[in-house]
């Protein structure tokens, strides 16, 4: 019987009890939770970038003293918003434009210096006009005290008080005497949108910057005006997004990150929007257009409102 057993390698009783015990007790490795959901948490049509590009082509200001609805850009240094000026630049007017010079380094400081209007062409030659919709852009809300715009500034700017090509002073706010203050601003000169731009592929704001943007909506606030935000960088922020901007609204962890951000400034979660910016792009992109144009169609109807309420108000 032991040669048997030594022939076909049979061992004890006891030692088959456990071989095929420990058989029994192994299991797969858990399955690793995928990083988009089933389904969408927001609808997005993206076959619709004709409808919403022709309606922000097409809208204009019925208040006869505003040719333009003004939007305001503020955010963290390097988070894209002369990118995002240039990138609506080129939805509108359907190929690669540079309105806005932006840095393709990253920096602890500001690549924007003044405070400029960004108009966007539309036609050509003779027949040029501009689209009623402009944007200004702010140097950057830098980390610490005495670095970045100031904060009174920003306040100025949504009076209307700042003029076209006043430089901005780090440490302390325009005076009545600056060169660059407007002391009549009229109704064309004021600010009608808000607009936050963060960068979706920052792992931790600074506190004293959140600090600031909350100074920035507070005062905003006090005077009525409109908030949004914007999330740039998605791509870079999420792999999956990389892979298919489609996977925006199916993103986990762009979900938390929007999430998470509301909760830190406190902008409503249908006041932020994902988009990409043109970076490394020659050519146009249905996808990247989308995005924008859904952001772009919700500036306008938030600016427009405002401009009706004030109208009705005064």
């Amino acid at each position: 019987m032991d040669f048997f057993k030594h022939l076909f390698g049979i061992g004890s009783p006891e030692k088959i009890t456990y071989q095929c015990t420990a058989r029994v007790a192994t299991s797969p490795p858990p399955k690793a939770e995928s990083p988009t959901l089933d389904e969408p948490w927001r609808e997005l049509d993206w076959g619709e970038k004709q409808k919403n590009l022709e309606y922000v082509q097409e809208y204009k200001p019925e208040q006869d003293d505003i040719r333009f609805l003004r939007v305001l850009l503020y955010g963290p240094v390097g988070a894209g918003k002369s990118s995002f000026i240039n990138s609506v630049s080129n939805v509108l007017r359907g190929r690669m434009t540079i309105p806005a010079l932006a840095s393709a380094t990253t920096s602890d400081k500001s690549f924007t210096k003044k405070y400029e209007t960004h108009k966007f062409n539309k036609g050509r030659g003779s027949a040029k006009t501009f689209y009623p919709l402009v944007f200004n852009d702010f140097m950057g809300l830098e980390d610490g005290t005495n670095r970045g715009v100031h904060a009174d500034d920003i306040k100025l700017a949504l009076e209307g008080h700042l003029k076209e090509g006043y430089e901005f002073n780090q440490v302390a706010p325009i005076s009545e005497d600056d060169p660059g203050y407007n002391p009549t601003p009229s109704a064309d000169d004021r600010v009608h949108v808000l607009v936050c731009v963060m960068s979706a592929n920052t792992s931790q704001m600074n506190s004293s910057v959140l600090e600031k943007m909350k100074r920035v909506r507070e005062t905003a606030s006090d005077l009525g005006i409109p908030q949004m935000a914007m999330m740039t960088r998605i791509d870079e922020a999420c792999c999956e997004t990389d892979k298919d901007l489609k996977n925006v609204y199916k993103s986990k962890y762009l979900r938390k990150k929007m999430k998470d951000f509301s909760s830190a400034v406190g902008i409503p979660m249908n006041c932020i929007f994902p988009v990409k910016n043109y970076s490394e792009e020659i050519d146009m992109n249905d996808d990247i257009d989308t995005l924008i144009l859904s952001a772009l169609r919700k500036m306008v109807d938030f600016g427009d409102d405002f401009i009706e309420k004030t109208k009705t108000d005064m």
